[in-house]
Parts: C-alpha cells; structure tokens; sequence
C-alpha cells in the first residue's frame, strides 16, 4: 500500500505542475544544454526507492530521497549548481518485526557542468561534469560524460558516470560506474513522452566488483510558463551480486542497496 501511495503522490506532483522552457525531459540522464548567462533555476527532487526483501532485513522498505538545487548561469557554457540532500528510510524487521524509522542530513554537493559542443551547432552535444558532495560521513566526487541531441520532435542522451567514495575517514574507499540513456518524444508544446534506462555498478576497494544492476522505465515531462515538472519510473529487471554468500537470496536482482522501483520527480523553477 506505501508502495503506491508513494506512486500518487509523485504522479499527483506531476498533474499539478507547470513547466519551464529550459525544462529537462529525463530524470536520471543529465542532457548537454547549459542555461544562459545569468539565468536562475530552482529544482526540488523527490526520488522514492521502493521494495527491498526480508532476506536483507528491510521488508517493505521505503527510502525518500530529497534535493534541493539552486542552479545559476555563470557563462553560457557554464552552469553552476548547489544541491542540498536529505534522506528518509523506513522498513520492517522480519526477524524481530519491529518498524526502523530514520532520517538524516546526507551533504552539500556542488556541480559544475561545461558544455564543451553545443548540440544546436554541432552533430552531437557534449558536456563535462564534476560534482563533489561533502557529507557528514563520506566524501564523493562524480564524473560524467554528457552527450545529446535532439532531431525534429526526439531527444536524446547519453551519460557515462564515475564516482569515488571515500568513507571511515577514508579507510574505506568505493567506485561507482554506472551509464544512462534517454530518448523522449515530443507530443505537443507542453508534453513529451519517453523511456529511461540505467545500469550502476560498484566495486569495492576497486579491487573486487560487487554488483551490476539494470533498470528500465518510462518517463515524462510536463511544461508552460516558468515551470517544468518531470517524473521516471524505473524497474528493476536484472541484477547480478557478486558477494558470496549472495545477500539478498536472489539469482537476478539486487536488493540489498537496491530496489525493484525507482521513482523520481523533479519539479523547476525559473526566476
């Protein structure tokens, strides 16, 4: 039942929001495009990952993801973001059959992004990315490759993602590579409609890969005046762990840090 509720809420989110013109039609795919010098946008991010196993611990898991990104135009070809991130987790002990309930401060991240060929003027668009996020425990830094285009009512783009992650005071250290792939249709002025897909993978001491996980869904993206509001659904389809014993008891998935459902909305803001 949360499960769903999760679901209404995000799509009732989607219903009720008007767009921006600088909109974005993905969610978990970042496209080329910088905004103009000078520009503001604001953008709340609610991502909910829904469905772990008792297997792991946390039957009925529920975990909300929060962002809050102010985003300015430093040059054309330079964007500048401040992200302020929060998380919430709740799940149900098989074992003792106890509900956990937390929630807590998870950092600052910084994003700076550089459109290097712009896709109005060159076959394909592309865009550098680095992004530091500094939280009370760990210290990431992510890397992506941003690539795109858009051809008539299409849209598409592609992202290749590293990130290091260092944690215990840097006595545990983890890569993360993971690729994203977004192709949207415009339907008319205000509606596009489209498909996301994601792989994200993690190797530990970047010695021994731990997982690879698959994800695939729809999303889609409402606009008008000087709002936008986007929304991806995306379902778990294969999943290999590559930890002995396996965690989660289950051949082709990955349910330990992840979940059957991702579902993200991302609401914009120009001012």
């Amino acid at each position: 039942m949360k499960k769903w509720m999760a679901l209404s809420f995000l799509l009732g989110l989607l219903a009720g929001g008007e767009a921006f013109a600088t909109d974005r039609v993905f969610t978990y795919t970042y496209e080329p495009e910088t905004m103009p010098k000078g520009a503001w946008e604001f953008e709340n991010w609610v991502t909910a990952r829904l469905g772990r196993n008792k297997t792991v611990g946390q039957d009925d898991y529920n975990r909300w993801d929060f962002r809050q990104e102010l985003e300015y135009g430093v040059t054309d070809n330079y964007l500048l973001s401040v992200y302020l991130n929060q998380k919430a987790e709740n799940f149900k002990n098989p074992t003792t059959g106890t509900d956990s309930d937390s929630s807590e401060f998870e950092g600052v991240s910084i994003e700076n992004k550089f459109l290097v060929m712009d896709p109005a003027t060159h076959p394909v668009g592309l865009a550098l990315y680095l992004e530091p996020t500094f939280a009370p425990d760990e210290t990431e830094l992510e890397e992506k490759i941003i690539l795109g285009q858009r051809s008539g009512l299409w849209k598409w783009a592609l992202n290749l993602t590293h990130a290091t992650v260092w944690a215990d005071d840097s006595d545990e250290v983890e890569g993360e590579l993971e690729v994203t792939f977004g192709l949207s249709r415009e339907l008319n002025k205000q509606w596009s409609l489209g498909v996301e897909f994601r792989n994200h993978n993690e190797i530990e001491d970047y010695e021994e890969w731990k997982h690879t996980a698959f994800f695939a869904g729809p999303v889609v993206s409402y606009r008008h005046g000087d709002w936008w509001v986007t929304v991806t659904s995306l379902f778990q389809f294969y999943g290999d762990n590559n930890v002995s014993p396996d965690p989660d008891g289950k051949k082709n998935f990955v349910l330990d840090e992840h979940e059957y459902v991702n579902i993200r909305c991302i609401v914009g803001l120009s001012f």
